[in-house]
């Protein structure tokens, strides 16, 4: 976690020292939706997608005239989904029925976009955009399950598109795959899932 940590900051020093002179940077407040779930690697019984919650700041520092930049900030998230670890007689037969099994994330998203701002004025209304990068995450807290244990970071890839309005508003969705594991169970120890899950989000520039 610590090497993680480490690398995030020399990243964002990077990135403000060398662009910061000739990007136009702005920060605003960013709420949104999650639709989440686990990935297990195996198929053994029957998990539920979970709705979840998530805000934070974003900042942007875009390059004027060619539509290129990067977006990073700070973020609590909210991941998780429903197990039916009943299901399976090795659980069943310690009374673990169906969990909620809720994982709270501070994640740090580093993105490259695309916007599109050549469109004869148009873009100063509305200005689609992609966007895609990692996103670094942190457990800070989960809900209590005897037969999990649960990894203290995550790293996932996400990527998704949007619209900017009036410049001040954005609205984007997305999709996040988790590259590490989430958690295991005790019992199996290569019985493992990673997170994975819709967003759709809100950022208003200040």
């Amino acid at each position: 976690m610590k090497k993680i940590i480490t690398l995030i900051t020399v990243i964002a020093a990077f990135l403000t020292s060398s662009f910061n002179s000739s990007a136009q940077f702005r920060y605003g407040a960013m709420v949104g939706v999650d639709l989440t779930t686990l990935r297990f690697n195996q198929n053994l019984f029957d998990i539920d997608k979970s709705v979840g919650y998530n805000a934070g700041v974003q900042c942007e520092m875009m390059f004027p005239g060619i539509g290129f930049g990067i977006n990073f900030g700070l973020q609590y998230q909210q991941r998780g989904a429903t197990l039916h670890m009943g299901q399976k007689e090795i659980w069943a037969s310690q009374g673990i029925g169906t969990k909620r099994s809720y994982l709270h994330y501070a994640a740090v998203p580093i993105n490259l976009r695309f916007k599109w701002t050549r469109m004869n004025g148009l873009e100063d209304i509305v200005a689609p955009y992609a966007f895609g990068g990692p996103m670094f995450g942190f457990l800070v807290g989960h809900s209590k399950n005897p037969a999990l244990e649960y990894a203290g970071a995550d790293l996932g890839l996400q990527a998704g598109i949007g619209f900017e309005i009036m410049k001040r508003w954005q609205v984007e969705g997305g999709y996040m795959w988790g590259m590490t594991y989430a958690l295991k169970t005790k019992l199996l120890e290569d019985f493992v899932a990673r997170n994975r899950g819709w967003s759709l989000r809100v950022v208003r520039y200040f």
